[in-house]
């Protein structure tokens, strides 16, 4: 292994090319935007890129289909190379073991497990070749609380979650000795689009905003930003000893036992 090389921490990424799946909104978008900040250039691919602008690059694809090995490689050409790749897409259940079809199942393996899989299988000779350089290549997997966390009506997402935390160590085992490091998010629940949109679904939309605050011991949601700022340092040439491990972003969910929450905050409200 060579010694990693001078840093610079304002612009960490300069030189450095990034492809960020699921980047076309919510946690995706603002982690490819602070990428592009600290120097990264930096490809979005997303089922609907149309909200990437500048100076990101957004391109269409689908990580369930084995296509997705040619939208990668069209990311590498116009960027000349991966050195960072982020598996944010993914796909939310709802429902107990007993609840979803083994359809439902499916879906949601193909995509959370095996989208990463495919995704990670074609980056890999860019990573390889960015590791030869000396550019100190990472992958960071974005995992969820529910991996850790038992949670009621999680059973589909939070175990296709938990077997991504596991794939997470193992990739990082595999490929420690190549010079790839390897780790995951575990965001709990994050003001996003998406969770905006469950909660609009739900019978009293104010009373399920109040029981996700009442949930979290600091009181309020957890903002993409956050999240983003988490999977930088992970994926950043200064963590450049940092491989397997879950960074959980929570509001203090799994650790903290408190007698009641903290004043909550809408997050949800401009």
């Amino acid at each position: 292994m060579t010694a990693p090389r001078p840093v610079d921490p304002v612009a960490p990424f300069t030189g450095l090319s990034a492809v960020v799946t699921g980047g076309g909104s919510g946690i995706g978008l603002a982690t490819a935007r602070m990428l592009a900040a600290r120097g990264a250039s930096v490809v979005c691919v997303d089922l609907d890129p149309s909200a990437v602008d500048g100076p990101l690059t957004g391109l269409w694809g689908d990580i369930s289909d084995d296509g997705i090995a040619e939208v990668v490689a069209a990311a590498a050409e116009r960027l000349g190379g991966i050195d960072v790749l982020v598996n944010h897409a993914g796909l939310l259940a709802r429902g107990s073991f007993e609840a979803n079809g083994l359809d439902e199942w499916r879906r949601v393996f193909e995509v959370n497990v095996l989208g990463t899989v495919r995704v990670s299988r074609a980056a890999m000779p860019w990573l390889r070749e960015s590791a030869r350089a000396g550019r100190n290549p990472a992958i960071v997997n974005t995992c969820s609380i529910t991996a850790l966390v038992g949670m009621p009506g999680g059973a589909v997402y939070g175990s296709s979650k938990g077997a991504l935390y596991s794939l997470t160590l193992s990739m990082a085992a595999d490929l420690l000795g190549e010079g790839v490091r390897v780790n995951c998010v575990a965001p709990g629940p994050v003001d996003t689009p998406w969770v905006r949109r469950e909660l609009a679904a739900a019978p009293d939309p104010e009373a399920a905003l109040k029981a996700v605050h009442a949930r979290q011991p600091n009181g309020r949601l957890i903002t993409a930003d956050e999240v983003a700022e988490a999977i930088c340092h992970l994926s950043g040439p200064l963590s450049a000893a940092t491989t397997g491990t879950a960074h959980v972003i929570d509001g203090g969910l799994r650790g903290l036992r408190v007698p009641q929450p903290i004043q909550a905050v809408d997050t949800l409200t401009p």
